[in-house]
């Protein structure tokens, strides 16, 4: 992960302050470098001014940039890469002082663990063999032994595979970006804008046309880009023709203006976008605007994987926990959004991978095999995740992974009866499950699927993991909240009666076969969500009591009660 170049600057306490970033991404082109500027919100309550300083002697130190940003990179890791280089200098500080301290049992991977075979990386061999000789697992192909080599650089890497002191300051890096997130303001110089909706409701379509109209304006000062979803170039209610028409008699109206260049102009600023383009290019949008309701926020974290451009909601659904705005207020909305800058707030998200089970050697049956003394074994999942392992022999291999914002669910799919899990948290079996399924869910997922389950209601910006069965076949199976520091499995055993199902943010739907399983761990790229502003933890309070009735009921009468109490 590259790094970026900034300023320092003295804070004064009458006056905002700001400082520069360089943001190496654009709508153009990945040659051009825009600017990102960071102003501090004077209204806020919550932190003073010098909140963003890392330490207390020194000012807000960013690393200098000796190679450009690549295209995979998201704004996020921009910043805490210059945090985690602060922290490098710190360390190296505080060794020249001989005041090293060391943690123990923080360096242990998760999963996969067992000795590779002859790692071809850089480092001493006592080093890249410490912490993963004696313990068992899974390991994960070869993507795992580049986990060694330049970590914080690889943006590829699953967060499953980090090792748990490795999560942790991962996971408390995200945290401490968005709580100084939470009290400044930041100024993108959008150029491009992604317009998400419900492409098969007729009623915002109109909406999204209104909307699309207005930042192609002539009035805008700046020209941006538009991109709508491609269903909607044939779309008559987007009336994608009639909308150039009237843009250029807009622009045409001046005199002096070439007719020929200025539809040209726009019918290249009117753009398309596709599910191939945010998975590929989503680098190329620096601006997302939802109109609909908590589905289509939905949408647009499935949609971006893994970069997330800062995410404006409009709310036009059903309950709306995650859409902060008012559609009709939608033009000052957005010009104050571009002129003054957006309030970013940092869902956490979770990475899901689905693990598959791998056929051993001498394998007789689905769950059965000979050793290598011809005696007939079962396969155990249990020992599998937890026990000892074989160098040559790896149990289980990938097959894809997802990141998500409400919940991963592992349940009975199509079958009748009941389905049998097995749990894990990082190296141990926490409890196996008899139920309709299991829901494990993010602060944010909640008040969705696991609030119908019976789980908890979690404030966002709670780093924790809710776990809830759906219809236990014992009571006392309650719901439990785990920090989100650790990797949590669900898995499938090899005796299970029936397959499983697992569904991301129900979007996408897996069969878990005997002995799959799926891991799920706080992922590295979080959801940017633009928050009003002067509206933080209260705002959440605000959704459940509105959106919920949350512990409304009829008052008590008063009348005649000190009467008789007499």
């Amino acid at each position: 992960m590259n790094g970026f170049t900034g300023t320092n600057e003295s804070h004064d306490t009458n006056e905002d302050q700001h400082s520069q970033y360089n943001d190496h991404y654009s709508s153009a082109s990945d040659e051009d470098n825009d600017a990102v500027e960071v102003t501090f919100d004077p209204s806020s309550l919550y932190r003073r001014k010098s909140s963003l300083i890392y330490s207390e002697t020194d000012g807000p130190k960013f690393a200098a940039c000796k190679s450009k940003a690549g295209a995979t990179q998201c704004l996020v890791h921009q910043f805490l890469e210059g945090y985690r280089n602060e922290n490098r200098k710190n360390t190296d500080r505080e060794q020249n002082d001989n005041t090293h301290v060391t943690t123990t049992g923080l360096d242990s991977y998760v999963e996969p663990k067992g000795k590779p075979a002859s790692p071809q990386v850089n480092g001493s061999p006592k080093d890249l063999d410490s912490d993963a000789s004696t313990e068992a697992g899974q390991p994960d192909q070869e993507s795992w032994k580049k986990a060694r080599l330049g970590l914080d650089h690889n943006e590829g890497l699953n967060s499953r595979l980090l090792t748990k002191k490795q999560l942790t300051d991962m996971a408390w890096g995200v945290r401490e970006m968005s709580r100084r997130l939470g009290s400044i303001r930041l100024k993108f110089k959008v150029r491009s804008v992604f317009l998400l909706t419900k492409a098969y409701d007729r009623e915002l379509i109109p909406k999204t046309r209104l909307v699309a109209k207005w930042l192609l304006s002539k009035a805008r000062e700046v020209r941006y880009t538009v991109y709508v979803e491609e269903s909607l170039k044939s779309c008559e209610e987007f009336d994608t023709p009639g909308l150039l028409q009237e843009l250029c008699q807009e622009h045409n109206d001046s005199d002096g203006v070439d007719k020929n260049a200025t539809k040209k102009s726009l019918e290249n600023r009117l753009r398309f976008w596709t599910e191939k383009m945010c998975r590929k290019r989503p680098h190329t949008f620096d601006f997302v605007i939802t109109l609909g309701g908590d589905g289509t926020v939905l949408y647009a974290s499935w949609l971006f994987q893994r970069i997330v451009p800062p995410v404006l909601s409009f709310s036009l659904g059903s309950l709306g926990f995650l859409t902060k705005f008012e559609f009709n207020e939608y033009s000052e909305i957005l010009s104050t959004a571009f002129r003054d800058g957006v309030t970013v707030s940092l869902r956490l998200r979770f990475e899901g991978t689905v693990m598959r089970s791998q056929r051993k050697k001498n394998q007789l049956t689905q769950d059965e095999y000979t050793d290598d003394e011809g005696t007939r074994r079962k396969r155990d999942l249990i020992e599998e995740l937890i026990g000892e392992e074989r160098d040559d022999e790896h149990t289980h291999k990938p097959d894809g992974t997802y990141e998500i914002l409400n919940e991963i669910v592992v349940d009975r799919g199509p079958n009748p009866t009941m389905s049998y899990t097995e749990i894990f948290g990082d190296d141990e079996h926490f409890t196996s499950v008899l139920a309709d399924g299991v829901c494990v869910s993010t602060p944010t997922g909640s008040t969705a699927y696991n609030l119908a389950a019976g789980g908890s209601l979690c404030h966002p910006d709670n780093p924790v993991m809710l776990v809830t069965s759906v219809c236990a076949h014992t009571l006392s199976f309650r719901p439990i909240i785990l920090p989100d520091t650790i990797v949590l499995r669900v898995g499938v055993p090899y005796d299970a009666r029936t397959h499983s199902w697992a569904s991301f943010d129900g979007r996408e739907r897996v069969e878990l076969r005997p002995g799959d399983y799926v891991t799920i761990s706080a992922s590295r790229f979080p959801f940017a969500s633009v928050q009003p502003q002067g509206r933080r933890g209260e705002d959440w309070v605000k959704s459940i009591s509105a959106k919920l009735g949350w512990n409304t009921r009829q008052r008590q009468k008063n009348e005649g009660f000190n009467q008789w109490n007499r």
